[in-house]
């Protein structure tokens, strides 16, 4: 019989050492395994030499022209170091000056300065924030305010489900209420106080969306009636009951003030773009680039919110100085293994600078995509799991990319081992009881960033985004923490905590006496061992009742009916001490007498 000498390999232990044959277990391991796991490790180790990837540039004649008409007219590096210091004095004056102009404005003649405010102010707040009657977001009636609004608040929306009367609203802008005729809008149009003010000016055509505005809105106390409609790109949502805060605009008061953010953004990429093309040096490049763009996305493109200029100015300081460092750490272990060397000037600021200021002004760019936080809740959005799925694959695809490029230039095994250190930090950080891990921008822009330290042209796409992302995420919303509670993760999303159980109400009509109908709600009490303690009662999305056990208060609710033209919307939510818990959807009293029970689900507001 044939002895196959394939099998006598394979069981050979010669590729061990004495010591490895006596005391290791290695031993143990089949030899085909063996033989399997040191080809996995040889393959990672790539190609031997290692191949450093170098960027030739398409028509390099072309792309470095310039930088030869800039030495021939400055010959000395000192001449260059001047030009390029006149270059900042330009910049920081023409940003300075359109900055200035932008946002400041004149006095509204008999109402004093503006105010800056954001797109999501208004004038009352969620569920029982205003308290009882509404008595912590008075006045109602006789007043005015003045307001400067930035540019684009039509994009702005709620992402948590919202109630108004009997209807649930989400993922649109909060606007109820507007012009009760199709002419002259901003002269008949009344909001609800719980609009957006900013939102509603577009929608009433008093100020415009592309530039914002400057105005003066009049508090009007209660009116009832506030129809749906379609203005300006806005929809807004009815209400067909009353409430005690409503406002309209103050005819002739709209002044010609300005967001020049697109200016202003037209000045950034200017500029941006003529330091990318000129300046060669990796350090000076990245340095101003990470500057201006920082600058521009905390001061002008979006700033953190309610926030008067000279208060963004001490943010935008405290949220730069730290994220500096955190730049030049990645620059140290990335950017400049990229840039160093790089003689494509064009190509440079079309795939970097340009992924930057894509991932810089990501409220513009990828704000859009249906998922914030991904949480269950977030899921829930029309369009959400094939976004989802759709990242997943992209970030898939882009890292065997990268690991392959790495692998090329002998890197793998190296960066294999930090990425999976990253890994098990997250995985310790997800078993910490009573926490959420989220990935803010700014982490996911860390976590990648030292992945793209090649010089090739993906990872010149790859970094400069990263690094924006990085810019916006701390520009905006500062360094927030990478394990969070689920109070801070859920924002204003229902609880799922116990809804009160109403029983059928009692309804007096009084049709032939001198006394106003009424209608009288109970409620199963709650165990006590739940914590529930108390109880909250909206009706039109206004507290008109707040009792508690020890007070003797918690039994029963009677309602006298004022407005006998217009449905009442009654909701009710237990309370832990002074924290309200979920509300009930809304039940309706309506005009005839009749009761409309309420449809099933939690609510917040």
């Amino acid at each position: 019989m044939g002895v196959d000498h394939a099998d006598v390999e394979e069981a050979s232990d010669e590729d061990l050492t004495t010591y490895q044959q006596k005391h290791s277990f290695i031993r143990y391991v089949p030899p085909r395994f063996r033989k399997a796991w040191k080809a996995t490790v040889k393959w990672s180790k790539g190609p031997q030499p290692p191949r450093p990837w170098k960027i030739t540039p398409y028509f390099e004649e072309y792309q470095t022209a310039h930088l030869r008409v800039l030495d021939a007219l400055l010959p000395q590096r000192k001449q260059k170091i001047w030009l390029l210091i006149a270059f900042y004095f330009c910049w920081l004056l023409v940003f300075s000056l359109v900055l200035w102009k932008s946002a400041f404005a004149s006095d509204v003649k008999g109402f004093g300065k503006p105010r800056n405010i954001g797109c999501q102010a208004r004038f009352w707040s969620r569920g029982n924030e205003c308290g009882l009657n509404g008595d912590l977001c008075r006045p109602f009636e006789n007043s005015y305010y003045t307001f400067r609004c930035p540019a684009s608040c039509s994009r702005v929306e709620i992402s948590e489900p919202y109630v108004v009367g009997n209807q649930t609203v989400n993922y649109q802008n909060l606007v109820i209420g507007g012009p009760s005729m199709e002419k002259d809008l901003a002269l008949n149009a009344i909001y609800r106080g719980d609009s957006y003010i900013c939102p509603s000016a577009v929608h009433s055509g008093y100020i415009s969306d592309e530039h914002g505005g400057c105005g003066v809105v009049q508090r009007i106390g209660e009116q009832s009636n506030f129809p749906g409609s379609k203005h300006h790109g806005i929809s807004s949502t009815g209400f067909n009951s009353y409430f005690p805060l409503a406002y309209s605009f103050v005819k002739g008061k709209a002044t010609q003030c300005k967001d020049l953010r697109w200016p202003l953004l037209g000045v950034s990429l200017t500029f941006s773009i003529l330091l990318s093309l000129f300046v060669t040096s990796p350090a000076v490049f990245f340095v101003s680039i990470f500057t201006g763009l920082f600058a521009h996305v905390a001061l002008v493109s979006d700033p953190p919110g309610n926030q008067a200029y000279y208060s963004l100015l001490s943010i935008a300081f405290g949220r730069f100085l730290p994220a500096a460092f955190c730049m030049t750490v990645m620059y140290w272990v990335s950017v400049r293994r990229t840039l160093t060397g790089l003689t494509a000037q064009y190509e440079k600021t079309i795939l970097w600078l340009g992924g930057c200021w894509v991932g810089a002004l990501n409220n513009y760019t990828f704000d859009k995509i249906p998922i914030n936080r991904l949480t269950p809740h977030d899921l829930k959005q029309p369009g959400a799991i094939p976004a989802l799925m759709i990242i997943i694959c992209s970030l898939l695809g882009i890292a065997l990319g990268q690991a392959w490029g790495l692998r090329v230039e002998g890197k793998f095994p190296r960066y294999l081992a930090i990425y999976a250190t990253f890994i098990a930090s997250l995985l310790l950080l997800v078993a910490i009881p009573g926490l959420n891990v989220r990935i803010h921008h700014y982490i996911l822009a860390l976590l990648f960033l030292p992945g793209t330290c090649m010089q090739n042209r993906p990872s010149l796409l790859y970094q400069g985004l990263l690094v924006g992302l990085f810019i916006n995420g701390i520009g905006r919303w500062g360094f927030d923490s990478i394990v969070q509670t689920w109070t801070e993760l859920r924002g204003d999303a229902p609880l799922d905590s116990l809804l009160p159980s109403i029983l059928p109400p009692i309804i007096h009509h009084n049709l032939n006496n001198v006394l106003l109908p009424n209608i009288t709600f109970e409620w199963e009490q709650p165990a006590p061992d739940l914590g529930y303690d108390g109880i909250s009662i909206l009706v039109n999305d206004v507290e008109r009742y707040k009792g508690y056990q020890d007070m003797g208060l918690m039994k029963s609710f009677t309602w006298v009916r004022e407005h006998t033209r217009v449905p009442e919307y009654f909701r009710f939510g237990f309370m832990k001490g002074s924290v309200t818990q979920d509300f009930t959807k809304g039940g309706t009293w309506d005009v005839d007498g009749g009761w409309i029970p309420f449809a099933t689900g939690n609510t917040r507001k």
